[in-house]
This record gives structure tokens, sequence and C-alpha cells, in this order.
């Protein structure tokens, strides 16, 4: 019987970052490629729906820039994790005015945002929320489109829990953005 060295197969995340799109969507967790099932349609509308108000709060106010969830993340090195939130928020201070990156930012998002997906399992996205802020992230949202709530995870914070009726803010890391937590998933 063969066996195989589990080590030497595992990833970077620069071998990651260069293996060719599979055209699905691919996390490195601890080295291994995972391809979690697309999540459906009502995953991406909240999905596309935060992005596009964020990316208007921050364009307005010459922030930063928000990507959508083909830009990973590195988490963890020795072995690499690199996730790819459903929406990020870099500041400017963080990755300055210019040219964007080529493959994965040196510095980690200042916010991150996980919309829970039928499949997923609220275990395994609080794990995520926790790689994230050990990374450098200073907040996570979650966002729940079956309760239609908002969980915000900060460094040296407790959890924040948000109903529909809610106003979700961002304070300090988006000066100013606010909005109706129930207005994401209309």
């Amino acid at each position: 019987m063969a066996t195989v060295d589990r080590q030497a197969s595992l990833l970077t995340a620069e071998e990651f970052a260069k293996r060719p799109d599979s055209g699905m969507a691919e996390e490195l967790v601890r080295g291994v490629v995972v391809m979690p099932p697309p999540p459906g349609f009502r995953h991406g509308f909240v999905c596309a729906r935060l992005a596009k108000l964020l990316a208007i709060h921050v364009d307005d106010n010459d922030l930063g820039r928000v990507l959508g969830n083909d830009a990973g993340v590195v988490t963890e090195r020795g072995p690499d994790t690199v996730r790819g939130p459903d929406v990020s928020y870099y500041s400017y201070a963080r990755v300055p005015k210019g040219r964007e990156p080529v493959g994965y930012a040196a510095t980690p998002p200042d916010l991150a945002c996980e919309v829970i997906s039928p499949s997923d399992r609220w275990k395994d996205v609080m794990e995520k929320v926790g790689e994230y802020l050990k990374a450098g992230v200073l907040a996570v949202v979650v966002l729940d489109p079956d309760k239609r709530t908002a969980h915000v995870v900060q460094v040296d914070r407790p959890p924040v829990a948000l109903g529909p009726d809610d106003v979700l803010r961002l304070e300090p890391i988006l000066p100013g953005f606010e909005v109706v937590v129930g207005q994401l998933f209309a």
C-alpha cells in the first residue's frame, strides 16, 4: 500500500493563487482546496445588495475599496488558509490608492462579511469569523437571510445581534455608514 506525504501535498496561499480558475468557488483550508456547493439566488442577491450599499458609501466618501467574493484573504500560515469573504472592505490606510495588488493583499481587510448559505453550519461560520479576526480583520458581519438578522463581531468587543428593524452601523471602520438590517434582504 502506497503512503502519501500529506505535508508535501499541501498548497501555500501563493500556489493556490496561481492555480487556473476552476469556475467554482474555492477556499484553501489548512493547505487543502475545498469547494462548497454554490449557495444560490438569495445568497447572491444579499451579497450584491450589501456590496452595492457599502460601495456607494465608500466611493462617496473616498474611503477605500469594496470587493466581491472572489478576493481571497490569507487567514493562516503553515499550513495556509485562504478564505473568500462574500464582501470585504479595504480602507486606503490598509491598501493605499493606486495599483491594486495582484494576488492576495498583504494585509487583511478592515471588514469581512459573510452571508449564511443553506449548506453552512453556524459552527463553521464562527470558525471562519475567528480566523478573520485573528488575521487582523477589524470587524466581521454575518448576515442570516432566513432570520433576517446581522451579527457583528469585532476584536475586544462583545458580539452584537441585530434584528430586521435594527440599524447596522460600522463605526469607526466605516464612519457614517448605516442601513436598516431588513433592507439588506429586501
